[in-house]
Parts: C-alpha cells; sequence; structure tokens
C-alpha cells in the first residue's frame, strides 16, 4: 500500500530546515529536534521535525556544488 506521506531525510541524507530556509545535513536527532549541519561544516542547529523536509532538485544541486567547491578550496 502506497502511503501518501512525505518521510523525513534520514541521517547522512540533506535536508531543508523550512524555518531556517537553509539547506544542512542530518546529522541526529535529540530531545525531539533534528539536528542539522551547514553544508560548508560546523556547528549544527536544532530543527524541528515539522519544519525539515527533502530539499527541491534544485537546492539540492546547488549543496552539492557547494560541497565540491568547499573539497576543491581544501584541496580535497
Amino acid at each position: 500500500m502506497a502511503s501518501n506521506q512525505q518521510t523525513r531525510p534520514a541521517i547522512g541524507e540533506l535536508a531543508k530546515d523550512t524555518a531556517k530556509g537553509c539547506v544542512g545535513v542530518v546529522m541526529g536527532e535529540v530531545g525531539g529536534r533534528v539536528q542539522i549541519r551547514p553544508i560548508r561544516g560546523g556547528t549544527e542547529w536544532d530543527a524541528m521535525p515539522d519544519n525539515v523536509v527533502t530539499p527541491s532538485a534544485c537546492e539540492e544541486l546547488s549543496a552539492h556544488l557547494a560541497i565540491r567547491n568547499a573539497n576543491t578550496r581544501a584541496g580535497l
């Protein structure tokens, strides 16, 4: 049976926090909140689970490009 309910991105996947309008990587869940790390690294922020969605194709492409650019600058 198919479900129309959208699933939240899993740990390690890209996610968008609709409250902040930011895309990052899901690091885990603590205290009923989703922890998301900025794409270029740094400190995670907490997001309410209802505000965490899968980014659009355009947002995902931009995020992957930002990761690749950061890795290039770091010599990786």
